[in-house]
């Protein structure tokens, strides 16, 4: 079973404080509340310009209680896909698959096939890290000039759902200022991953989405 985020643009020039994101919470019946449930996909420019930002959230609404037991499902691989050349089909991927306490990371790579079905690229490793677990303090890995995380964060995303039903039920026109944060004190399981864009390809526009894939 996959779950892909739609297609986002990016841009490699003039991206300074450009922040893409898709966002959703349990609403795919097929995966709803599951540990391969996509909440969230970012796509930015790093702090370091010449680097890519890839960030996808999954196992959305984890109260801190269910987060101190919550793990990285080690049947569930989520795959980063970039499109470089523009015909909405992934060129390159970057996959995370845990293991054991530690979040593993093959790519950028040539996907091969396109559609569902995935292989592990075993023979493209790029790096790991060690799962930070709730309440520690961020465990970041580095190789071959990327940079990984894995673990609970903070969920990120700012909605007013309470508006929106409102919105979308003729009782109100607008959003309200500064509205409501619905996902306000729950917690995400997060996979990071940042790096050079000389590793993407193409020199304008990527497209970008994510996929969590079950073995």
């Amino acid at each position: 079973m996959k779950k892909t985020k739609l297609p986002l643009g990016l841009l490699f020039l003039g991206m300074i404080g450009l922040i893409l994101v898709a966002a959703d919470h349990i609403d795919a019946p097929a995966v709803q509340g599951g540990t391969s449930d996509i909440t969230d996909f970012y796509s930015f420019q790093g702090a370091n310009t010449n680097n890519l930002v890839f960030v996808a959230n999954v196992q959305g609404l984890l109260s801190p209680t269910a987060t101190s037991s919550a793990s990285f499902d080690e049947n569930v691989m989520v795959e980063f896909n970039i499109d470089n050349n523009g015909d909405n089909i992934e060129d390159l991927v970057i996959q995370a698959l845990p293991r054991n306490g530690k979040m593993y990371f093959f790519g950028p790579v040539a996907s091969g096939t396109s559609g569902t079905s995935s292989n592990v690229k075993t023979a493209a490793a790029l790096g790991n890290v060690e799962i930070t677990e709730y309440g520690e303090v961020a465990k970041i890995g580095t190789a071959a000039g990327a940079s990984f995380f894995a673990g609970p964060r903070d969920d990120p995303f700012f909605f007013d759902f309470g508006q929106y039903s409102e919105i979308i039920a003729g009782n109100a026109s607008s959003f309200n200022n500064p509205g409501s944060d619905t996902f306000a004190g729950t917690n995400v399981m997060s996979i990071v991953i940042e790096v050079p864009k000389a590793m993407l390809g193409g020199s304008g526009t990527l497209n970008t989405w994510v996929e969590t894939k079950r073995k």
